[in-house]
């Protein structure tokens, strides 16, 4: 086993990688294991607009890079490879890539969560070319043409009335014949002049010229009919699914499976094991706020480390 790390932090993305800025400026030289997927989701974006100190924008992909290379510049170490397992019963805490166990007096998780896809092949080929899980980040790029939404919920309502400040045209697909979402969210969606409510569709695949989106094909459950439909931008909004499978048992979650922390602090139910980002966020999701939350991660790991030690 390897020495005991002041702190290891698990995941990267925004919130990781702020976090591993605050903790090497502190001394605290921190070893991140980043996972597979290094730079979590904006690195399946493609324009970031909305970040601030980027005023033309950047790509997803090359903000991500930039915060790797100042994490780095600082001492931070890091492993791109997923954890397996943890214990987080006693401290030092023990973490395991695979047979390869770490230690850590702190730990800082921030391993994000996952958009809800639909599994259809084309979504993952048109991912950030017309296909989106974030109208907040991306709706500002269809400007005066028709894009379709999928989902039923609070989040669908919200996200479909967000795209009415910018597109020409919204369809809302739900296979369903009445939304989950909550009444006065569905009434708003449905009377607003820009929206078309598409009730019992289903999305069946989405059609593009191999570079954007141009249409989608449908399915109707209940006239048993197909359609297609001319659009450029599609949304997904049936839900996120927080990465938190290999701490189970271990934090406490709400109902919704995001890691609990104290209201105003990254401090999760064991003391020493911090959370930051997506993974313990299900409103906002923001890499603005992500990043946000992981300085106050270092912070709060800095903190305890300081308590530990008078």
């Amino acid at each position: 086993m390897s020495k005991t790390e002041k702190v290891i932090i698990v995941g990267s993305g925004p919130a990781g990688l702020t976090a591993a800025i605050y903790a090497a400026r502190a001394n605290l030289s921190p070893f991140m294991i980043q996972g597979e997927e290094v730079g979590g989701q904006l690195t399946t974006t493609t324009d970031v607009e909305n970040f601030p100190g980027f005023p033309d924008g950047v790509m997803g992909p090359e903000l991500m890079d930039l915060f790797i290379k100042q994490a780095e510049r600082f001492g931070t170490r890091f492993l791109s490879k997923n954890v397996t397992k943890v214990d987080f019963s006693t401290a030092p805490f023990k973490i395991w890539v695979d047979e390869e166990e770490h230690s850590a007096e702190t730990v800082i998780i921030s391993t994000g969560a996952s958009a809800k896809y639909l599994g259809l092949e084309n979504e993952k080929k048109y991912l950030g070319r017309g296909v989106s899980a974030c109208a907040t980040c991306d709706g500002a790029f269809y400007r005066d043409v028709p894009v379709c939404i999928v989902g039923g919920g609070d989040t669908a309502m919200e996200e479909a009335l967000f795209l009415t400040r910018f597109a020409s045209q919204v369809y809302v697909l739900h296979r369903r014949e009445e939304f989950r979402a909550s009444k006065i969210m569905a009434e708003r969606v449905m009377n607003h002049p820009k929206v078309k409510v598409m009730w019992n569709t289903e999305l069946k695949d989405i059609l593009g010229d191999g570079k954007l989106v141009k249409k989608v094909s449908l399915y109707n459950n209940k006239t048993k009919e197909d359609s297609e439909l001319e659009v450029e931008g599609v949304f997904i909004a049936i839900g996120h699914k927080p990465n938190t499978d290999v701490f189970e048992g271990q934090l406490k979650t709400n109902s919704v499976g995001y890691l609990e922390t104290e209201p105003g602090t990254t401090r999760t139910n064991v003391p020493g094991v911090f959370a930051c980002g997506d993974v313990q966020d299900d409103h906002y999701r923001q890499a603005i706020t992500a990043a946000g939350t992981g300085c106050m991660a270092a912070m709060d790991a800095e903190k305890y480390l300081e308590a530990q030690e008078n």
